[in-house]
């Protein structure tokens, strides 16, 4: 099991990864963050993340849907944005934020090894 520092730096050595913050689902508030920087405020992007969170899982209850989310992709021209709620008991209502550059990252091993990251975190 890994610590939230540890796991935040496993993020980041994730090729073509900007930042990654650790996120309270309920607050917006970062619990951790590696990363980030002038161009990628961790902080408003937690904030902002926490309302795609919210939005989609009122979404999948007014649809019905009893499934969990596993990740949630935002794609912008330069970068994608990976979003991933914690499936842990002592995780539930975190999810992991990972921002990264497109050009140099590979989306599916991104995915992949966030996975890995999560299923690793102990919070």
């Amino acid at each position: 099991m890994a610590t939230t520092d540890i796991a935040l730096k496993q993020a980041m050595a994730i090729d073509g990864a900007l930042g990654v913050a650790l996120v309270d689902t309920g607050s917006g508030m970062m619990l951790g963050s590696e990363g980030g920087g002038r161009d990628l405020d961790l902080t408003v992007a937690a904030a902002g993340n926490t309302d795609v969170v919210r939005a989609k899982t009122r979404t999948m209850e007014m649809l019905g849907l009893s499934e969990k989310i596993e990740d949630i992709l935002i794609t912008l021209t330069g970068q994608y944005h990976l979003i991933r709620p914690l499936t842990s008991r002592s995780g539930g209502g975190l999810f992991l934020y990972l921002a990264l550059d497109r050009k140099r990252a590979n989306l599916a091993m991104a995915r992949h090894q966030l996975n890995k990251v999560e299923s690793a975190l102990e919070v």
